[in-house]
């Protein structure tokens, strides 16, 4: 169930059914090639959260799009805010998430660009005492679903390329812009700074530097029927992620034991 969606009755009783999780779709507003929507990462993430939240109940937070993307300001449309806003809204957003009620909150990531971001936002959830638990869910998909990677005819990907683009097509196929697909390589890795990947040093600009439109892999082979399938395997995957968080006792028993032991000190 969305959050938005609730009537202030409804919420104060879905609290407790839904086993006080809420998920937390991050996301951001950035360019997907020349044929999908600003709005992708957007898509994707809330209807993954809508599917799982339909499994296994839990409470669906609005979008959070002012995260990690600073690699895409030269792109149209991108909206990339300074790093320490990111962190407090995030910061922000937990506390008044906690504050009504909701004390397992997880975050479903759909955009590769918050990877780093929210690693580091959950250790800073160490700082100081919390009345609720932070999770990361990143589930793998469950056994019986394994065989839905086995149906991309794309060897690159990555960014508005086959997977995504099969995603969107499966939700609001209206926003792609098919006729905008190119078959000229442009999502291929520029590699121009492979010497220093291939040793092992990283920079800011990597993404840049290979994917200068961003734009990774290819569009063009992307199907609805190939997106519905991932989204729905990918939706059971994170059920049975919130299941487990639901049952998890040990997590927060060794968080509160953390701050008992670090306020000592």
């Amino acid at each position: 169930m969305f959050w938005e969606e609730l009537t202030g009755d409804e919420f104060e009783k879905a609290v407790p059914a839904v086993g006080r999780v809420c998920l937390l779709p991050l996301s951001v507003l950035e360019r997907h090639g020349h044929h999908l929507p600003l709005s992708t990462d957007m898509l994707i993430g809330r209807e993954l959260c809508r599917r799982a939240a339909a499994l296994e109940p839990a409470i669906v937070f609005p979008n959070m799009i002012f995260n990690q993307i600073l690699e895409a300001r030269h792109c149209p449309g991108t909206i990339a805010v300074d790093p320490d806003v990111m962190l407090a809204l995030l910061d922000n957003a937990c506390r008044e998430i906690a504050r009504n009620g909701l004390t397992k909150i997880v975050i479903v990531n759909a955009h590769g660009g918050n990877n780093s971001l929210m690693r580091f936002f959950s250790q800073t959830q160490l700082a100081s005492r919390r009345d609720y638990m932070l999770y990361i869910a990143e589930p793998k998909l469950l056994p019986e679903d394994v065989e839905v990677e086995k149906q991309w005819a794309s060897t690159v990907d990555g960014h508005a390329g086959e997977e995504e683009t099969s995603m969107i097509l499966a939700i609001r196929p209206d926003l792609v812009r098919a006729d905008q697909l190119r078959d000229d390589g442009e999502g291929l890795p520029q590699g121009r700074l492979s010497g220093l990947r291939q040793a092992g040093v990283e920079t800011a600009i990597w993404w840049y530097a290979d994917h200068p439109t961003h734009y990774r892999g290819d569009g063009i082979p992307a199907t609805a029927e190939k997106g519905e399938r991932l989204l729905a395997a990918r939706g059971r995957a994170l059920a049975a992620a919130i299941r487990l968080i639901k049952a998890d006792t040990e997590g927060p028993r060794l968080q509160a034991e953390f701050f008992a032991a670090s306020a000592r000190h």
